[in-house]
């Protein structure tokens, strides 16, 4: 996870405020096509595309959780080509090997009979990586995406290779069938700046999506954003100001949500262990990219309650005793926006 200044919340002056101004106003009409363009393919899923396109901006990766069918797969390829990226998925699998993901070294003989190594770059040599079904694969290759995910390059035939910019992996997750799979270390999961959850569509939504699937023409994405765009949406990002309120708010809900934290005692006794420092980076940064997306300068304590849980959810756990007592994580979580107010 990317730090975050000690001054990055105070407010600019002047000329650099109004430069700023007019940053943000062209940078979040642009992202508005980018919303909209992707909403045309994925239908019934909005606050799915909003949450998915806050990890982009923020600069972070994204954890899609939700069952078989309901458009994961389409929700990346759609993002690719709307931001103009270059993206690759990968089917994880029991027996997939690191090699797999990174790429492997392969002898070959040149001219005059000599012989010599050559690097066969993997797919994670891309901008948008979807790691499908990531639970499915082993520690070992899990283990793989670690220093890619944290540090944007890879350590391969002795030698260390940055990866292509920006680079972001969205991994899915299917929370019913865990048979055969491998969960999550809390490290790696801690790499992950949301955890979004895809559920199912309203009636509205899905009719919607019937029509507009099945018949002779189907909505395709169009690009809207280039890779360099998105990048320069980055840095903006964290430029953009943050008010003493929203970040008060946002270290009592992250400080609030350990189980040592003495103020939130009626919250934390139900917990096992609870979100470190890099949870309240991604919601600073989560915050502000929301902001910029709806076209706004700065985020307000609304962008704080929004991004509380899928910051949150999988930076936490509930503790043996709550989880016998029906305790779930969605109620902790809301105990904890209610105490920001």
């Amino acid at each position: 996870m990317v730090e975050v200044a000690a001054d990055t919340h105070r407010s600019p002056a002047g000329e650099e405020a109004t430069v700023l101004a007019a940053q943000a106003e062209a940078l979040g009409e642009r992202l508005s096509l980018a919303r909209d363009a992707v909403g045309r393919v994925i239908l019934g899923q909005a606050e799915v595309v909003e949450q998915t396109l806050v990890s982009l901006l923020s600069g972070g990766h994204v954890l899609l959780v939700g069952v078989p069918g309901l458009g994961k797969t389409k929700l990346v390829e759609t993002l690719g080509t709307v931001l103009g990226l270059d993206s690759r998925r990968v089917q994880f699998t029991p027996d997939l090997m690191p090699a797999d993901i990174l790429g492997s070294e392969v002898l070959e003989e040149g001219e005059g009979g000599k012989r010599a190594f050559r690097f066969i770059r993997g797919p994670i040599f891309c901008q948008l990586l979807m790691a499908d079904e990531i639970n499915r694969a082993s520690p070992r290759t899990q283990s793989a995406l670690l220093q890619a995910m944290q540090e944007r390059k890879v350590a391969v035939a002795g030698e260390v290779i940055d990866l292509p910019a920006p680079f972001h992996v969205l991994a899915t997750q299917n929370p019913i069938e865990q048979e055969g799979t491998y969960p999550l270390p809390e490290a790696q999961l801690d790499r992950f700046l949301l955890e979004v959850e895809v559920g199912y569509p309203d009636a509205a939504a899905e009719r919607a999506m019937l029509l507009a699937t099945t018949g002779a023409a189907e909505a395709r994405a169009q690009r809207v954003l280039s890779p360099g765009e998105l990048v320069a949406a980055q840095a903006l990002v964290r430029r953009l100001p943050v008010g003493e309120a929203v970040l008060d708010s946002i270290l009592r809900l992250v400080r609030g949500a350990r189980p040592d934290d003495a103020a939130a005692s009626e919250v934390s006794r139900h917990l096992a262990y609870g979100p470190g420092p890099r949870a309240a980076q991604a919601l600073m940064l989560a915050t502000r990219a929301r902001a910029l997306l709806d076209g706004r300068l700065s985020p307000s304590l609304d962008d704080v309650a929004a991004l509380a849980e899928p910051v949150l959810r999988h930076r936490m756990s509930l503790s043996f005793a709550a989880r016998a007592d029906g305790v779930r994580l969605p109620e902790v979580i809301a105990a904890l926006k209610n105490s920001i107010g």
